[in-house]
């Protein structure tokens, strides 16, 4: 998530959505509650906000496709919008750079992880290994389908590489007596790059094909 240079107040390590709502909206679109733990948004580079755009229109254009096709269907995709984890309450949320949900019953509503079906982050040579995993690792619990990850390339103004996530639902086999670290895991389902003519094409969650041209600056 691309934000603005803002000032970081001293803030406690935890607060509530009700908390985090009296604070100045500068302040509090930086931060996410990862199960009311204070997280402090990554700022990235102006790429990053193009880039992100970009995936969000190539994929609401397939969307849009889809659903002419499929009447009974219905899609929402969007950018920097909050996904809450649980199936209640509000301080345990992430903010995917872009996501695709089922649309709603009625507008200006949260959006739940049960109701999302695709999330993604755009990620700048400043993001650490660390915090993706973590984040993912955190996607993946909520039980959302399928997780994108678009990388952006180091010496140019150009996306280098966008692979797509499936949720494991099944645990591959382990030796005797080991345990997965976690309860769910994404696995890569995926992967191109500007050398693949044919674009961005997958079946999931709704038939996606990008050609290389939507994206390039």
């Amino acid at each position: 998530m691309s934000l603005p240079h803002t000032e970081r107040p001293e803030l406690p390590e935890y607060m509530t959505w009700e908390e985090l709502e009296q604070l100045p909206e500068e302040i509090a679109e930086q931060i996410e509650l990862w199960d009311g733990r204070v997280v402090w948004l990554r700022r990235g580079p102006s790429e990053h906000q193009r880039f992100t755009v970009r995936m969000r229109n190539a994929l609401e254009q397939c969307a849009r496709k889809s659903m002419s096709e499929q009447p009974e269907a219905c899609w929402q995709v969007d950018v920097e919008t909050n996904v809450f984890l649980d199936t209640t309450g509000k301080s345990n949320f992430l903010t995917p750079d872009f996501l695709t949900f089922r649309c709603l019953p009625s507008p200006f509503q949260d959006v739940r992880a049960t109701d999302t079906l695709l999330v993604g982050e755009v990620l700048s040579p400043t993001n650490t290994q660390t915090d993706i995993e973590a984040k993912k690792a955190r996607y993946a619990g909520a039980g959302i389908p399928w997780y994108w990850e678009v990388t952006l390339a180091q010496a140019k103004s150009a996306i280098a590489t966008v692979r797509a996530y499936a949720l494991e639902t099944e645990h591959g086999r382990l030796p005797h007596g080991v345990r997965p670290l976690r309860s769910a895991n994404y696995l890569v389902a995926g992967e191109w790059t500007p050398e693949d003519e044919d674009g961005v094409r997958i079946d999931f969650p709704f038939p996606i094909h990008i050609p290389w041209t939507e994206l390039e600056y």
